[in-house]
């Protein structure tokens, strides 16, 4: 463990000597210009600077940071130390000074990312070298191979098939910002930065382009992974350099695209072929509203914006609903509305369609969505997922209609939101007709765990008032992230939020918040702090509700979360 007194005794034990220094007396003023070269003199100030942030770094126990600074003074100390003994030969010297002003612009830098909560990946997309043969779409995002799960919204490039991005005016603008990462990020064993491309043409690439064929099925084509754990810890900045990342085909019809991905990240090398993506890379500090204003030569309004998955650790009121599916036959997801979005970078759509992997029993696809829904829609809002076969010929394909379905609600019964995690969807098989018409089956159970509430049975067959439609044997599963400050998931805090539906339960509700969750309530801060303020001047007549307010005020301050919030009305893009 290192002392917090540490940072400041490296000056008063003399390791930052004090060289520049004013003497003041009652009658006159003396001042003591050191005999030093103007880079030692540079080097001593930036120590002392150091020295201060070294310090908040421990306390605010930012590990990783506060080790790279450490090296960096110790650096510096040692080279300082070597200038000022006047033994280096001329070359020598010329090159330590080089040396110096390189770690000073870098630690400065480093300095500048210790002083916020919040900070970005900047990418740039090169260039796409991939024997793809037909139109692509090229799928960045952020990977934690040590949880083997994505950490951030894709960004979605169109590919086509001449080897050029597929909008023409994005032609050497394609860039994206990767924002809200945080310190919790930094404490990760490993980042990585993944980019699948999934094929959109015919079935299979080796049948005769004719037709016959069926067109725009979205196939697995293969991945491109890199480590990008250095650059986001800060170890490693050359925003010039254009990176290699080699592309891994898809090797059969059994390898799914998240596989691929685990299998290169484990292996050594890639058989390439010369085939990969070229990409700079650059860290920002900052959220994208300060990015903006600090970048705006790399950050304008035509830059992309992948958001981290979930809340970021700097909170804003006023966000707006967000539902992140991850999925696990070809299905098709709708909404009545435009609000699905592959990926950043791309426009909202009515329909997405699944990637096709051909006569697989079990297929498993792992693929991310954003769906932002306004706040008034979301209790009338429900995720409609249906099934049906894909074939290679474009006859058999029209014919083929949708067979089963599966669906579930945006809002529980209890007015709280779907809650995050995997939930395992029923699925329901009946003619595409019956499937087609939502006033039949919304009246039944969504999920298995529903099933079971109502006393039903998950196995065998059953009809559940949908006529012919019966309950598949099939399984089919997703995971859903919420992100709202303005709809909970807990259902204590939504007594509270809603407080004047039922005033008799208030002291109920009052006692029940101080037993939420520290980092559930940060997220509604301003309603919840609204809530007990209204409370208190509504009731100022009577002492009934004080002494609960007053505790569930104090319970609220106290909560133990490294979570930032910033009050004011921002509202949160998307």
């Amino acid at each position: 463990m290192i002392s917090q007194g540490l940072v400041p005794d490296l000056i008063s034990q003399g390791l930052v000597p004090d060289l520049i220094s004013c003497v003041t007396h009652p009658w006159h003023k003396e001042t003591v210009i050191p005999n030093e070269l103007p880079l030692v003199q540079e080097v001593t100030t930036t120590l002392r600077e150091w020295a201060s942030i070294w310090r908040d770094l421990y306390v605010g126990d930012r590990r990783e940071m506060f080790n790279s600074v450490r090296d960096m003074i110790y650096d510096l100390i040692e080279w300082r130390s070597q200038i000022l003994s006047g033994t280096l030969p001329q070359d020598e010297l010329t090159e330590l000074k080089q040396r110096v002003t390189s770690k000073i612009d870098y630690g400065n830098k480093q300095a500048k990312f210790a002083q916020t909560p919040s900070f970005a990946l900047f990418v740039t997309l090169k260039n796409v070298v991939c024997k793809i043969g037909e139109d692509a779409e090229v799928l960045m995002s952020l990977y934690d191979p040590v949880e083997s799960k994505f950490i951030s919204e894709n960004y979605l490039v169109r590919w086509s098939s001449q080897g050029l991005v597929k909008d023409i005016d994005q032609l050497h603008n394609l860039r994206s910002v990767f924002t809200d990462l945080g310190s919790e990020d930094l404490k990760r064993e490993k980042i990585s930065f993944v980019c699948q491309i999934v094929r959109v043409g015919r079935m299979e690439l080796r049948d005769n382009n004719t037709k016959k064929l069926t067109s725009g099925l979205r196939r697995p084509f293969g991945v491109a992974v890199m480590d990008v754990t250095d650059i986001i810890t800060g170890k490693m900045d050359d925003e010039d350099k254009q990176h290699f990342i080699p592309f891994q085909p898809v090797a059969g019809e059994s390898d799914f695209l998240q596989t691929v991905i685990n299998k290169v990240i484990a292996a050594k090398e890639v058989n390439h072929k010369g085939q990969g993506l070229w990409v700079t890379l650059k860290l920002l500090p900052g959220d994208i509203h300060q990015i903006r204003k600090d970048f705006p030569h790399l950050v304008d309004r035509s830059t992309a914006v992948a958001r981290k998955m979930g809340f970021p650790e700097i909170i804003m009121p006023g966000m707006v609903f967000i539902i992140i599916l991850k999925y696990i036959l070809h299905f098709h997801l709708s909404l009545s509305q435009n609000v699905m979005f592959p990926g950043a970078g791309d426009e909202g759509i009515l329909e997405y369609k699944s990637v096709i992997y051909y006569q697989i029993k079990q297929p498993r696809w792992f693929e991310t969505i954003k769906v932002a829904i306004p706040i008034e829609d979301v209790n009338r809002s429900h995720l409609r997922f249906t099934f049906r076969h894909r074939s290679s010929q474009e006859s058999k394909d029209k014919s083929e209609k949708i067979f089963a379905l599966s669906f579930v609600k945006l809002m529980r019964y209890d007015g709280t939101t779907l809650r995050d995690g995997e939930h395992d969807l029923i699925v329901y098989k009946a003619e595409a007709k019956k499937l087609e018409d939502s006033s039949l089956y919304l009246n039944v159970p969504a999920t298995k765990v529903e099933l079971e509430e109502k006393g039903l049975s998950t196995t065998g067959k059953g009809t559940h008032n949908l006529g012919n439609c019966t309950i598949s044997k099939d399984s089919f599963q997703i995971a859903t992230l919420v992100c709202s400050t303005k709809l909970t998931q807990n259902v204590d805090l939504l007594g509270l939020l809603k407080w004047r539906s039922n005033t008799s339960l208030l002291q109920q509700n009052l006692r029940q918040l101080m037993k939420v969750e520290g980092g559930e309530v940060v997220k509604f801060l301003q309603d919840t702090l609204d809530a007990l303020f209204n409370i208190m001047m509504e009731n100022s007549d009577s002492d009934t509700f004080d002494t609960l307010v007053f505790d569930s005020l104090v319970s609220t301050a106290c909560f133990k979360t490294h979570t930032h919030l910033i009050l004011g009305f921002v509202l949160f893009g998307v």
